[in-house]
């Protein structure tokens, strides 16, 4: 009796670990490479080693607010400016409200975005702005806000979305409308 109580706490056990882990590495895509010395095999595949996230914000160029709901994210500016910024969770006290958390990013400066948090990127310079960005998961996951609200298939009933936003009716058809 103690040996099978033994053997179920030690499956049991094994389980939850197995749960708790990340998912496998993989790639989005894959940068074939003739070099033998520069490959790594992932996804079944020879590839380039893609140790890093780069991005490139044209002059008020915008990543919409987002979130991460597996991940935490970290941004360095190399060149240009950039205005970031997070929202805080819906506080338990109906009296506060929800907190923006900004800064403008100038070259070398980073900003950590939390995970599951709402978040933007969004250049207001005249000139060009790079950055390099990396993310605490494989498997990050994305939510652009707008694309989920208005763009769905099929469409949230009309009559949720002006009671949420407290907008006329031809306000939310005009944002179903636009490309998401």
């Amino acid at each position: 009796m103690a040996v099978r109580f033994l053997i179920s706490v030690l499956i049991i056990s094994l389980v939850s670990l197995t749960y708790a882990s990340d998912l496998d590495p993989l790639q989005d895509f894959c940068v074939a490479v003739k070099d033998a010395e520069a490959k790594v095999f992932m996804n079944g595949k020879m590839c380039k080693d893609r140790k890093m996230s780069a991005s490139t914000y044209a002059p008020y160029g915008l990543n919409p607010p987002h979130m991460h709901p597996r991940a935490i994210e970290v941004l360095v500016v190399v060149e240009g400016t950039l205005y970031v910024g997070f929202v805080t969770l819906n506080p338990v006290d109906p009296y506060v409200k929800n907190k923006l958390f900004t800064k403008t990013l100038y070259p070398e400066d980073g900003f950590v975005f939390p995970e599951g948090l709402i978040h933007f990127q969004f250049n207001a310079g005249k000139n060009n702005a790079a950055v390099f960005a990396g993310l605490s998961s494989q498997n990050p996951g994305v939510n652009t806000i707008a694309n989920a609200v208005f763009g769905s298939d099929p469409s949230i009933n009309i009559d949720v979305l002006t009671k949420a936003f407290q907008v006329d009716a031809n306000v939310i058809k005009y944002l179903q409308k636009q490309f998401w």
